[in-house]
């Protein structure tokens, strides 16, 4: 369950760095009703994306959940941009697409790759102990000698 609050609040916060480097870009005020203005379509769209793919079976896999919440994301987010007027020119898309893949996508890779660092130094960790278990000396077996 922590994962998966975890996973949310990585992909909202992905999606906050989105807008506001969207916004200063353009020049456009940093104000909390600007970025809730332009960032509450994509939160839609995320929330619809982790619950559409019930996400929080595996809220860091990076295949299928993680591109699923990220296309549901633009997709949701480029409907409602169009139902409220609010620019959907084909660059936008493009540039939103990219940025977002990178940053969604992006801290799902890491996470992977941690976890697979981690299970590794665990196996390493049991593996030599099954190996000490394994090469403990036994005692010498002596062949008595022969007898005259």
């Amino acid at each position: 369950m922590k994962r998966a609050v975890l996973a949310l609040v990585l992909d909202a916060l992905a999606i906050l760095v989105f807008v506001v480097i969207g916004l200063s870009e353009h020049g456009l005020v940093l104000d909390l009703d600007q970025i809730v203005r332009v960032a509450w379509t994509f939160a839609v769209g995320m929330l619809l994306g982790h619950l559409a793919i019930r996400a929080w079976r595996a809220p860091f896999a990076l295949w299928p959940q993680g591109v699923f919440v990220w296309a549901i994301t633009i997709v949701t987010a480029m409907a409602l941009r169009t139902l409220f007027r609010a620019g959907t020119e084909l660059s936008f898309i493009l540039v939103t697409c990219v940025v977002l893949g990178v940053l969604m996508l992006g801290w799902r890779a890491v996470a992977s790759w941690i976890d697979r660092r981690r299970s590794r130094e665990v196996l390493t960790e049991a593996d030599l102990s099954e190996r000490a278990v394994r090469t403990d000396p036994q005692p010498e077996r002596t062949t008595p000698a022969p007898r005259p």
